[in-house]
């Protein structure tokens, strides 16, 4: 299976998601990447069953202006709608709130985050999302989210001495599938056995893998 990969921004370098998603492809999985988006177009998602979006709006770590116009935003619900899938990784989730299609389409937003700190993540048991995964405590930035979506089907919590936030919700839009995890701002945490499950247990869903229970529709 093979997936688009966009990353890399002032904040969230693109190795740490490539080392990140490098034990996936021990198991199979192809992955292309953009990390200099300035150049992007929407004809730049076809032929992918799913997109992996870990890159705030910037254009790259050294150019920080926004690379998803207002016009180009339109391309993300067209692609989800079609029945591909967009897999929303932390930074992803970053710099796109005034963006309202982009914001609609992934149910929410980041909002803030503390300085880091130690982040407890729970999945929900029973989740398929969540398969082969357990509680981990790690230092990373906890993310607090603009959640738009109640209906979103919350399958991961996080922790930590200043609240508790949603850290992971699917949706269904259309004929395609939306997932967003917030954790991941550091290495250690995206090598954890149980963030692994489920950063493929998300993108086999994203990518349309019938073999996966699919979450409750969002309403629209």
């Amino acid at each position: 299976m093979r997936a688009l990969v966009l990353c890399d921004d002032l904040y969230h370098p693109a190795r740490v998601a490539r080392a990140g998603l490098a034990p996936l492809e021990q198991r199979g999985w192809a992955f292309d990447w953009i990390e200099d988006a300035g150049g992007w177009s929407a004809e730049r998602l076809h032929g992918y069953p799913a997109t992996i979006l870990t890159k705030m709006n910037h254009t790259t770590a050294s150019d920080t202006r926004p690379w998803l116009s207002a016009e180009g935003q339109a391309a993300f619900p067209a692609y989800v709608g079609q029945g591909n899938g967009l897999l929303v990784i932390h930074s992803g989730s970053a710099g796109y709130e005034d963006r309202p299609l982009m914001r609609q389409l992934m149910g929410g937003a980041f909002a803030h985050h503390p300085p880091q700190c130690p982040v407890t993540v729970r999945p929900r048991a029973g989740h398929p999302l969540a398969a082969g995964c357990r509680s981990f405590t790690l230092t990373d930035e906890h993310y607090f989210m603009h959640a738009d979506d109640p209906q979103a089907d919350v399958f991961l919590t996080a922790s930590s001495e200043h609240g508790e936030q949603p850290a992971g919700w699917a949706r269904q839009v259309g004929a395609g599938r939306v997932c967003l995890l917030t954790p991941g701002h550091n290495l250690e945490v995206w090598l954890h056995p149980s963030y692994q499950a489920m950063l493929e247990n998300a993108l086999r869903w994203c990518a349309g893998d019938q073999s996966e229970q699919r979450p409750a529709a969002a309403h629209e």
